[in-house]
């Protein structure tokens, strides 16, 4: 019985169509075109192949999940195989191999009911274990020699994408850092006006003024965040302020139990505009890190765990672990960009 919903073929030529504009600008349109039929054929066949499946009975969701994984490594190691010099006419048998490794064990492991990250994991294991034993065989049958198996096994695709994005966004922040650090934070992003403060006031007097409203609970929070971080990292952020705002912000730092002093959803709020301005801000990336740990952790008390989980089963395991690290007062390592929105997303569905 066919998988109701699942069509495998506008599918995988959507994942096919994605990739391509995702390809790196030095390949030609050969190249290209490789990579991108490459993924779109195992894909397809995939999808095909879960579609008419009568023994596993895969639902979507694991369906679609499979052959989106086959897609993602498709894409990976095709990359890999023209960075890698290894000759044109050994590409398909490898990718092949992968694409068969992928299906089999991603149609066992989802089978078993196995978490999702098990899965994954299992997954990118047997991955990069086949491409490198074809690069082996390649070596061991005298195809290529020991530098070009050396250089080809070394290849990855999947973390140098992961590590020029992080590049780039740190390349933007510290530019805008130095631009901020000579016009000073505060003056370099004026503060609209809000109605009302959701900071109780106590003993250690926080200024209040309806006009300041607003700069008050964004200082507020800041304290709450520097709070969490190392001295020597405060300290370089309030070098960025000016003296009035540093002082402000070290006088809030020194009242106890800040955070429940002040309205949760007010907090997610402005954590979100710290987690989404601050690169252009001045302020280090890792200071935008601890802001969306605060939004996922002020958002998490709307719901109890067991709910939580619930909303988010069908969200890719990376997703799932850095929400739950984050719960715990730590950040996974992810682009801060794709943090924003996962956080975002979050507290849209409270």
């Amino acid at each position: 019985m066919a998988i109701q919903g699942f069509d495998y073929k506008d599918f995988a030529q959507n994942l096919a169509q994605q990739a391509y504009e995702l390809l790196p600008p030095d390949f030609n349109d050969d190249q290209k075109n490789y990579v991108a039929n490459t993924l779109l054929n195992f894909s397809a066949v995939a999808g095909e192949a879960l579609a008419n499946d009568t023994q596993l009975n895969f639902n979507l969701d694991q369906a679609v999940m499979i052959t989106q994984i086959i897609a993602e490594w498709s894409f990976h190691k095709s990359v890999d195989l023209i960075r890698s010099g290894i000759p044109r006419q050994y590409w398909d048998p490898i990718m092949q191999k992968i694409a068969y490794t992928i299906f089999e064990i991603a149609k066992n492991a989802f089978h078993l009911n196995l978490p999702q990250d098990q899965c994954l994991q299992v997954i990118e294991h047997h991955v990069k274990k086949t491409y490198v034993d074809c690069i082996v065989e390649l070596k061991d049958k005298n195809l290529i020699d020991d530098e070009l198996m050396q250089f080809a096994a070394n290849q990855s695709n999947i973390d140098q994408m992961a590590q020029q994005q992080v590049e780039m966004e740190q390349a933007q922040i510290e530019e805008q850092a130095q631009i901020q650090a000579e016009q000073g934070y505060t003056e370099a992003q004026p503060l609209p006006q809000v109605e009302q403060v959701p900071v109780v006031q106590q003993q250690q007097q926080v200024p209040a003024e309806p006009q300041k409203d607003y700069k008050v609970l964004k200082l507020a929070t800041l304290a709450m965040l520097f709070n969490r971080m190392r001295q020597e990292k405060v300290q370089t952020y309030l070098d960025k302020f000016n003296n009035r705002d540093a002082d402000t912000v070290l006088r809030l730092m020194n009242v106890e139990h800040l955070d429940s002093k002040m309205d949760p959803k007010a907090i997610m709020q402005y954590l979100n505009e710290i987690s989404e301005n601050l690169p252009g801000g001045g302020i280090n990336v890792d200071m935008a890190k601890e802001a969306v740990v605060e939004r996922i952790r002020n958002v998490s008390q709307y719901f109890d765990k067991s709910q939580l989980e619930q909303n988010l089963r069908l969200e890719r395991n990376k997703v799932r672990r850095f929400i739950f690290t984050a719960m715990e007062g730590e950040y996974l390592e992810i682009p801060p960009r794709v943090a924003n929105i996962i956080a975002t997303h979050l507290e849209d569905s409270v």
